[in-house]
């Protein structure tokens, strides 16, 4: 039996094969406008948030903040990048890093606009669980993470 000829590793017929440097560099050309535009839009944001509400929302309880900062990451996701740079941004406001930490990591993991296209491509039920339970982490490791950095003496 033959081996299928049109796995995406292999040439095309009538095609050179191509190298993975090659491959990489054009998938990077190909990434490197919509990295740039995030970069640039998540530094319109950050210059944008000190107008708005959102840092009044935090302050009120350690746990609501935590809460309100995963909620918040859920729903906006985005780059990681514009993630940290928001972070920062909050910390100097002075939002609890549990708060900070929450919102990153739920920011960078849940995501719930891509719901809908992970249930078609792994099933509702799977697509449902993981982001319940990256919501659940996301909580877990902002706690974690203050609780280390209180054991280590680096509040």
């Amino acid at each position: 039996m033959k081996p299928p000829t049109d796995h995406p590793l292999q040439p095309q017929r009538g095609q050179p094969p191509r190298s993975a440097v090659q491959r990489t560099l054009r998938n990077f050309a190909q990434m490197l406008p919509v990295m740039l535009g995030t970069l640039l839009l998540s530094s319109l944001i950050l210059a944008w948030l000190p107008h708005t509400g959102l840092l009044s929302w935090f302050g009120r309880h350690a746990v609501l903040d935590v809460l309100l900062g995963a909620s918040v990451g859920s729903v906006a996701m985005g780059h990681p990048v514009a993630a940290y740079l928001l972070g920062g941004e909050l910390l100097d406001a002075g939002v609890g890093r549990p708060a900070v930490t929450a919102l990153v990591v739920a920011w960078v993991t849940v995501g719930v606009a891509h719901v809908p296209a992970e249930s078609l491509a792994l099933g509702k039920g799977f697509a449902l669980r993981r982001h319940a339970l990256s919501f659940v982490f996301a909580l877990a490791i902002a706690w974690l993470t203050e609780l280390v950095l209180q054991l280590l003496g680096a509040t």
